[in-house]
This record gives structure tokens, C-alpha cells and sequence, in this order.
């Protein structure tokens, strides 16, 4: 919106009822009501959204961005689409045709299986990406269940349950070179990124240039990406992404839109990649040639995600009760202090950007940065993308896809009975601690200590007060203390160790695998959430009985609800 403003072009937003008041809303010089919260009933509603006004579409980075009869309905109703030839996301959208294109094209690209699969191999959804449908498999056993959790997450999320089965690399870089066409047969690539820090697929830090690319390599990189992009007639933004291994690539995919990570492209280039979006769609040349273009310094992306580090990383709603971004960097989102983060759309919910001279000022920077944002109300990731930042091996450059697989996240934050010492020192008040064995260490607050922590005239650690819950910033971590004296039973100690099965996170349930009276085994799911574009699989490390079922697949559910009751098999 704001390039597009610079421009001097009006922008229309479009929005759903879990976005009605969201920052975007008010951005835009006039806002549309395209339906409900879930995205089926909003933001992939093809009809829905060709019912807003406006001369053109950008579609962004998700949801209809790479749909083929998302663009050729936007062409057909006269609009411009501010994308790629349906054509060219029609061929690259589809994993096993653009494998097959990029053969055919010269590049490498690894083996691929139609029965008898050897292992390691990857299974991916053909249609969609975002790390949804993506399931590793190291032997037979595993290769069923892994099969059928990728087609229904790949069902659920892009309406296509096809996948391909894939020869695995278990410690690649993943490298992605972004190109860019005209309508007059011109082509040009921006370098690559580096995204190979990645948790369940999904990328989490992103830079460019690579530490293991060298401008030999880069030129060969640079070259199939484009010989790629012109073999189906590509015209806009695209992004190729390979697999390195030793100076050896495989071709891997084509994201045909605009990436999550392109600010650190703009970073190291100067150019504004959503201008050169809407000049080529509108007609005009590319704003330089290969010749012109040149890399400027080193650039990191992190990823801030509301999910509980505590939880393995389970994608969190909520309320943001406080949010005051770092000024030191480029910060991207669209949020503000007291809104909602729903639990229908992605987890991700801002970008952090450093741009410096060399790598590790760039990381020092960044890492420094996420210190300085204050995310207060709900889990983030934002302590664990500073412990990333500042490892030996991140440190070195030496980090490959697996990379988060050996590294331990031990949070510096001190614990939740330090965080209260912290807190009372202070405010020079504390009350105590209920030290009742079934409740744990709890902490506990009167009206008289709430009521002065509320007094926001002190020169005080960042804090913010809801109802019996405080949340307060120190050292770059944050807290959450919550009065517990009063909660009602379900509330504490209700967990595995009693046999309730709780929900973990806001979501939708996808499945339910357990009958009254059924024995489930170990490592078998007993409910499947969805939550924020992805599928989660609830289960126990032993068997166990059914002796009860509290919801059905569809349900809309919230944190400790209750799912399954049970007793050890």
C-alpha cells in the first residue's frame, strides 16, 4: 500500500470478519467485507473478493497468489492482474510438472518415484507451499501415516490432496533466487537467499547473500532460475529455489509470486520490488538490466510468529496486549497494542530486517533488535530467533536445513519464580506464593499489589495489566504472571498426567481417531488440530484407553478445552 500510494495509486483493501478492525483495514483508501473468518469463506473466495472495486489485483504471498483461476478470473473481468501469466503458475504450480520442466530445460533435479520408493524421501503436495503438505520419511514403517497426514494437510490447505514422493537430502542448503521479467522478453535475476533455518518446513531466517555461494555459483544459480522462468513465458516476480549440497543445486520449485523474504533482496539491491511489480504489470520495461544490478552489504530476515516456545512451538491466538517494535531495523506488519490475533491464518506475525555491511553486524543488529521489540499477551518466538542469531554455527555460516534439528533452545529468561522476585523488587511489594503441592508454584497477587503495578506513572520495566494477568518485558524476554487462586478446577493440573487431553492452542479439529472403549497406541494420533494453516497431531508417548470423547471434526476450539478423557492402556 505504501508503494502504491507513492505511486499514486488508490488502494482498496479486502477483509474477512476476524480482519474487520485490523491495521491493513484502515491503511487502505477504502476497504471491502469479503465474508466469514475462515479463509474458504473470505480470503479464497475467488467470487467474493472480484466483487470489490479496483482496476487491479495483487494477490500478496498467500493464499490465492499462486491460484491459476484466481488470475485468469481477475483477467477475465478486465482487471490487471499484478502477477504472472496464468499459464506460467499453472506450469510451475504443480511440483511434478515444474520438476519435469526444469529437466527438460537442462537443470538438475533430484529423482522422483511413482512406486517403490527408497528412503530417506520427501513427500510434498503438488499444489500450494509455505511448508504445508511435507512430510520426511526414513523407512516403510513411517511412510503410510506420514502419506496420509501430507494429502489431508495438503487437502485442507490448498483443496488438493495430490502429493510427490521425492528423493530426500537430509542436510542441504535451501537457496532461492529471485528473478524478474517484462512483457518484452527481458529477464534478470536479484541474487539468492539463503533459507535454510526452517522448523517443520516452514522458513524462520532468510539472508542473502548466502555464506555458501560465491559469485561463480551465483551466476550458474542465477542463470537456470531464469532459463526456468522463460521456458513458460514467465512475466513478473518469481522465485526458483534449489537445494545445494556440496556446489551441486537441484532444481526444487517455483514460488510464481512475491516472497515472504523479499525485503532482504530490496536490502542488498535498493530496488523497491513492488514498484518493479506494478510497472511490468502495467505495461513498462524492467527498471534495469543485469548489467545494472549490484549487491550492496549483507541482509537477515527473522520470522516473529506467535507460537509457544514452551509448547514445541505451537502456533498461539490471542490478544497482543502491547506491541512496540525495535526502531533500530526494517519492521514489516500490521499490528498494534490490543488486537486480536486470530487463530484462522498464519502464525507469522511480523518481519524483522537488518541490513549492514557485513554479515555478522547484520546479525548483531538484528539479534539486538529483537531485544529491543516488546510482543506482551501472547507466546512468540522472538527470544528464540535471537538465541539462533547469535549461535556459533549460525555464527560461522554453516547452517543447513537440519540445522534446528541439533540445536538447543534453552531460554535465558529467568524462571517464573525469579520473573516474580524480578517483578516485586521493582515495585518493592510481593505477597508470596501459593506452595500448594497440586498446584505447583503458582503466583499469587492481591488487588492492593495489581492496583499499584497498574500505576503506569513509574519509571517501571514495560508492563501491561489484564485483569488478574500481568505482563511485564525485562532483558529482551517476556512474562506472563497470572493469578491462579481462584481458577476453577479444570484449570489446574489438568493435563496427560490425569487423563484429559487438552487443546493446546486455538484451532480447528480436523480428526478425531478415538472411540469410548478403543485402545490407542502409542505415537497414534488421537486428535488432529488445525491451527493457523497447519495440522497438528495430538498424541501420547504410551497406549492408551478412550473413556470418553468431548468434540467432533469441525469443532472450533480454544486452549484447555477438553478433548479426550482416558486411562492407561
Amino acid at each position: 500500500m505504501r508503494t502504491a500510494k507513492r505511486m499514486g495509486l488508490r488502494t482498496i483493501a479486502v477483509y474477512s470478519d476476524a480482519d474487520r478492525d485490523a491495521p491493513h483495514v484502515r491503511a487502505a483508501d477504502s476497504a471491502v467485507h469479503i465474508g466469514g473468518s475462515s479463509p474458504k469463506e473470505s480470503y479464497l473466495n475467488i467470487q467474493a473478493i472480484l466483487r470489490a472495486e479496483g482496476d487491479a489485483v495483487h494477490p500478496g504471498y498467500g493464499f490465492l497468489s499462486e491460484n491459476p483461476e484466481f488470475a485468469e478470473q481477475v483477467l477475465k473481468s478486465g482487471r490487471v492482474w499484478i502477477g504472472p501469466p496464468p499459464a506460467a503458475i499453472k506450469a510451475m504450480g504443480d511440483k511434478a510438472n515444474a520438476k519435469a520442466i526444469a529437466a527438460k530445460t537442462g537443470i538438475p533435479v533430484l529423482p522422483a518415484y511413482d512406486k517403490n520408493p527408497e528412503f530417506p524421501l520427501m513427500i510434498k503436495a503438488l499444489a500450494g507451499g509455505g511448508g504445508r503438505g511435507i512430510r520426511i520419511v526414513f523407512s516403510q514403517s513411517e511412510f503410510k501415516q506420514a502419506l496420509q497426514a501430507a494429502q489431508s494437510e495438503a487437502e485442507h490447505s490448498f483443496g488438493d490432496s495430490r502429493v510427490l514422493l521425492e528423493k530426500a537430502l537430509l542436510a542441504p542448503r535451501h537457496i532461492e533466487v529471485q528473478i524478474f521479467a517484462d512483457s518484452h522478453g527481458n529477464f534478470v535475476h536479484l541474487g539468492e537467499r539463503d533459507c535454510s533455518v526452517q522448523r517443520r518446513h516452514q522458513k524462520l531466517v532468510e539472508e542473502s547473500p548466502s555464506p555458501a555461494v560465491n559469485a561463480k555459483l551465483r551466476a550458474e544459480m542465477g542463470a537456470a532460475a531464469i532459463a526456468a522462468a522463460r521456458a513458460v513465458g514467465y512475466v513478473g516476480a518469481g522465485t526458483v529455489e534449489f537445494l545445494l549440497e556440496e556446489g551441486k543445486f537441484w532444481f526444487m520449485e517455483m514460488n510464481t509470486r512475491l516472497q515472504v523474504e523479499h525485503p532482504v533482496t530490496e536490502a542488498i539491491t535498493g530496488f523497491d520490488l513492488v514498484e518493479w511489480q506494478l510497472r511490468v504489470a502495467a505495461g513498462e520495461q524492467l527498471p534495469a538490466k543485469q548489467a545494472d544490478i549490484r549487491f550492496s552489504g549483507h541482509a537477515i530476515e527473522v520470522r516473529l510468529c506467535a507460537e509457544d516456545p514452551e509448547r514445541n512451538f505451537l502456533p498461539q491466538a490471542g490478544t497482543l496486549a502491547l506491541w512496540q517494535p525495535s526502531a533500530a531495523v526494517r519492521v514489516d506488519h500490521a499490528l498494534e497494542s490490543g488486537m486480536a490475533i486470530p487463530p484462522y491464518y498464519d502464525s507469522m506475525i511480523a518481519k524483522l530486517i537488518a541490513h549492514a555491511p557485513t554479515r555478522n553486524e547484520a546479525r548483531e543488529e538484528l539479534a539486538a533488535a529483537l531485544d529491543e521489540t516488546i510482543a506482551l499477551g501472547i507466546p512468540t518466538n522472538k527470544a528464540f530467533l535471537a538465541a539462533v542469531l547469535r549461535d556459533g554455527t549460525f555464527g560461522e555460516g554453516k547452517a543447513t536445513t537440519d540445522f534446528l534439528s541439533h540445536f538447543s533452545f534453552e531460554s535465558e529468561a529467568p524462571d517464573l519464580q525469579t520473573a516474580a522476585a524480578l517483578l516485586a523488587g521493582d515495585y518493592g511489594e510481593w505477597t508470596g506464593w501459593s506452595n500448594n503441592p497440586a498446584h505447583g508454584a503458582r503466583v499469587r497477587f492481591d488487588e492492593k499489589v495489581l492496583g499499584f503495578i497498574a500505576d503506569n506513572t513509574r519509571a517501571k520495566p514495560i508492563h501491561v495489566v489484564e485483569g488478574n494477568t500481568v505482563h511485564f518485558a525485562r532483558g529482551g524476554h517476556s512474562f506472563t504472571l497470572r493469578n491462579t487462586l481462584y481458577d476453577p478446577p479444570e484449570r489446574k493440573g489438568a493435563g496427560a498426567s490425569d487423563g484429559r487431553l487438552l487443546a493446546p492452542m486455538n484451532g480447528r479439529v480436523v480428526e478425531v481417531n478415538a472411540k469410548v472403549g478403543d485402545t490407542v497406541d502409542a505415537g497414534k494420533a488421537l486428535v488432529v488440530l488445525e491451527a493457523m494453516k497447519m495440522e497438528h497431531a495430538l498424541d501420547f508417548a504410551c497406549a492408551v484407553k478412550i473413556r470418553a470423547v468431548h468434540v467432533k471434526a469441525g469443532a472450533q476450539v480454544a486452549p484447555g478445552n477438553l478433548l479426550v478423557e482416558f486411562e492407561p492402556a
